[in-house]
C-alpha cells in the first residue's frame, strides 16, 4: 500500500520525536483503516534496530491477537522476535516469554493487561505503544502511566477521550492526525429516513446481494418482536433474531 500524505507526515514526526533527548509522548489519531497501526509498527521497528524493546498494549484479546499477526507478517524477514501475551497464553508459555524478554531475546511483546502480571521483567524498554487507552480501567491506566516514565510512548486511537484531546490541543502532548483516507477506501454513508418497509427491503436486498450483513437495531424491547415479524416478511430466509431482556427482580 502507498502511504497517504498524513501517514508520511506522522511517520516523520514520530521518527524525529524518537531521536530527541526527551521521551516522546505522541497521540496518533485517525479513523479505522487510516493506517495508525502501520505508523506504530515502524516506530517499533526503529526501536528494535536501536537494540531496545517495545511493549504494545491493547484493551482486548482479539485486538492484541490482530496486532500480533500483523507485526509478525510484516517483520518476518528481519531478525526481530515478536511474542504475544493474553489471557489465553498458557502458564508454561507465559513464563518462557517473560524469561526470554528479560534476557533481551524478545524484541516486541504484544498483549492485553496480562502483560502487567509480572512487571519486573520490563527493564530494557525503549518504546511503549498503547492502543485505545481510554478503554482500560483506572488500575491499568495507572500501571501504564508508571511504565511510561522516562521512555518513548505512542498512543493510537480512533476515538480519543476529551482529556487526551485536550492535552494534545493544549500542547502538553504531541498529536498527529490521519485525516486522509487510503486510496480506494470508501467513506461510510449515513442516511436518516422515515420508517419505510419498502426502503428497508431494498437496502437489505442490496446488502445481501453483495454478500454483506445487515444489523437491524430497535429501541424498544416490548415491540421488538412485532418489528421482527415485519422484517421476516421482507427477507424470511436471511433473518437471525436475537434480543436482550432486562433481568426481573
Amino acid at each position: 500500500f502507498e502511504d497517504t500524505p498524513d501517514q508520511k507526515t506522522a511517520t516523520i514526526e514520530v521518527k524525529k520525536d524518537m531521536e530527541k533527548n526527551i521521551p516522546m509522548d505522541r497521540l496518533i489519531c485517525g479513523d479505522v483503516g487510516f493506517g495508525k497501526t502501520e505508523i506504530a509498527l515502524r516506530a517499533a521497528f526503529l526501536c528494535s534496530m536501536n537494540i531496545k524493546q517495545t511493549v504494545i498494549i491493547a484493551p482486548t484479546t482479539l485486538l492484541a491477537q490482530q496486532h500480533l499477526e500483523t507485526f509478525r507478517n510484516r517483520i518476518q524477514n528481519f531478525p526481530i522476535r515478536v511474542e504475544g501475551i493474553t489471557r489465553f497464553t498458557k502458564k508454561i508459555e507465559l513464563d518462557k516469554i517473560v524469561k526470554d524478554f528479560s534476557k533481551d531475546k524478545v524484541d516486541i511483546i504484544i498483549g492485553t493487561h496480562k502483560i502487567f502480571s509480572k512487571q519486573s521483567y520490563l527493564k530494557n524498554i525503549g518504546l511503549i505503544i498503547v492502543d485505545e487507552e481510554h478503554k482500560f480501567g483506572v488500575t491499568h491506566k495507572e500501571k501504564i502511566k508508571q511504565l511510561k516514565k522516562g521512555i518513548d510512548s505512542l498512543s493510537i486511537s480512533a476515538t480519543p477521550i476529551p482529556r487526551t484531546l485536550q492535552l494534545s490541543l493544549s500542547g502538553l502532548r504531541e498529536i498527529s492526525l490521519l485525516a486522509t483516507p487510503p486510496k480506494e477506501r470508501l467513506s461510510i454513508e449515513t442516511y436518516i429516513e422515515e420508517f419505510d418497509l419498502s426502503l428497508i427491503k431494498d437496502v437489505v436486498e442490496f446488502e445481501l446481494k453483495r454478500d454483506g450483513r445487515v444489523f437491524f437495531v430497535h429501541n424498544e424491547i416490548l415491540s421488538i418482536e412485532k418489528i421482527c415479524n415485519k422484517i421476516k416478511e421482507i427477507s424470511p430466509e436471511s433473518l437471525s433474531y436475537t434480543h436482550l431482556t432486562l433481568p426481573t427482580k
